[in-house]
């Protein structure tokens, strides 16, 4: 009999996190204070975060422990199946082996939570009360919004507006937890009514939203913000999944010689790939590919340079990745891609040849989703659709070379709240929105001048 998933049990979760920090091939260029341009202090950071999350944000520790409240919370969906996609391998025709990690059965239906617990744990454990963040498609605000609940925080969520308006659902999903959702760019903040007044019909971007909640959490001693993704402490939290994954393989008698992301900030990416750089650091033949859209291709189109994580130039400065801080990417429907920067971890190993990068027009990847759903039966998310068009790409190759070989994919999330993008792909109504050479270049002019 043919086997399709393979299960751990919840003792099997793992015990501690794993750091790619002592594993990196050169050193990690420092955060920059945006004012003095000077590497960042942990005290710079205090006003924003718990002091434990910047320990994690700095430490060179080959692995942190996962406290027991918060693994108590991630047994309730944790470990996620490790599926072999067998109908989807018959669909394509090909001789390679297709397995996929399903993040998508999680509460809020991503991988998100992961590192939403343990933030809200910190948080809570620091003796604050609430908490602000932005969303671009609304799995991390949903994801946050559940954790806050749980460890009885108050959650506010600025979610980007083009997302806000074609998700409907992500946002009452995130008023079901208790939390509350407005549309960014708003008139909240400074930052949001700056951009409107400059732009009223501004469809919002990431960048954009992480000004608004953080400028909110500035203001109150009793708010700190939390980020779901791109920042070391935020990877760090998602390894679990990797993690798991290798022990899965185990099980399947299988090891990939493949291992594909979808990518915006890095978070679900790294999560699962990060645990295999050991490997490829000890010679194994393993392709880390992280896939992101045609329309915001930080890794393939972007500049390696220090940059604001935000728009309006709040944040420390990141070395990475980036088409600048003031892109506003096209409102494309995997929202949680619309990034205009890459994890400083992700862009140092994509620099140094660790990792690679490829990007994929959004049509295309709808496309690609629906053989998945139609062989596979699961729907989903527009992001993941990305990592899964890769797939497809991988599979065709194996079959036109006659070789065998193993794809492991993270799929990142359901796509049950994302109805409407594929209503309007079957109506004709979506678009594949070309490399904006133009915008980027302008944006990039306004990088900051920082070594």
């Amino acid at each position: 009999m043919s086997e399709y998933r393979y299960m751990l049990s919840e003792r099997d979760i793992p015990k501690s996190w794993y750091n790619v920090i002592p594993d990196l091939p050169t050193p990690l260029e420092p955060p920059l204070h945006p004012g003095t341009l000077q590497p960042a202090k942990p005290s710079d950071l205090e006003a924003i975060f718990p002091m434990v999350l910047i320990e994690q944000e700095m430490t060179g520790a080959p692995s942190v422990a996962i406290p027991e409240p918060v693994l108590d919370i991630l047994r309730l969906w944790r470990p996620t199946p490790l599926q072999r996609a067998r109908r989807f391998e018959k669909a394509l025709g090909t001789p390679a082996k297709i397995f996929f990690k399903n993040e998508g059965v999680s509460p809020a239906g991503s991988h998100k939570p992961n590192t939403a617990v343990a933030q809200a744990y910190y948080n809570q454990q620091a003796g604050i009360k609430r908490i602000s963040t932005e969303t671009g498609a609304g799995q991390w605000g949903s994801a946050l919004a559940l954790a806050c609940n749980v460890f009885g925080l108050e959650c506010l969520v600025y979610m980007v507006k083009c997302s806000y308006h074609q998700k409907p659902h992500r946002r009452t999903m995130m008023e079901c937890w208790g939390a509350k959702c407005v549309a960014s760019p708003s008139e909240q903040t400074q930052s949001g009514r700056k951009v409107l007044a400059e732009d009223p019909e501004c469809p919002g971007s990431l960048g954009i939203a992480i000004s608004e909640a953080v400028e909110d959490a500035a203001m109150r001693k009793d708010t700190n913000y939390s980020l779901g993704s791109v920042l070391n402490h935020v990877l760090l939290h998602q390894t679990v999944i990797g993690q798991e994954a290798i022990a899965q393989l185990k099980l399947a008698g299988a090891s990939p010689d493949v291992v594909i992301g979808c990518c915006g900030g890095g978070s679900n990416f790294a999560g699962l790939a990060f645990p295999f750089v050991p490997q490829k650091a000890a010679g194994k033949n393993i392709r880390l590919i992280g896939v992101e859209p045609a329309a915001c291709p930080t890794m393939t189109k972007g500049i390696y340079a220090y940059d604001f994580g935000d728009k309006s130039g709040m944040t420390p400065l990141l070395k990475m990745d980036t088409l600048g801080h003031d892109f506003v990417p096209a409102g494309i429907h995997a929202g949680g891609l619309r990034y205009h920067g890459m994890s400083p971890l992700v862009s140092l190993l994509h620099r140094a040849g660790v990792v690679e990068a490829v990007s994929y027009p959004q049509l295309k990847c709808f496309e690609a989703a629906l053989t998945f759903a139609r062989s596979e039966g699961l729907i989903v998310a527009p992001e993941t659709s990305h990592a899964i068009c890769c797939v497809v790409e991988e599979a065709k190759r194996a079959k036109e070379e006659g070789k065998e070989k193993t794809i492991l994919f993270n799929l990142s999330g359901h796509g049950h709240f994302d109805m409407a993008a594929y209503e309007k792909y079957f109506a004709g109504e979506l678009s594949d929105y070309q490399y904006p050479a133009e915008k980027v270049k302008e944006a990039l002019a306004h990088l900051p001048k920082a070594s």
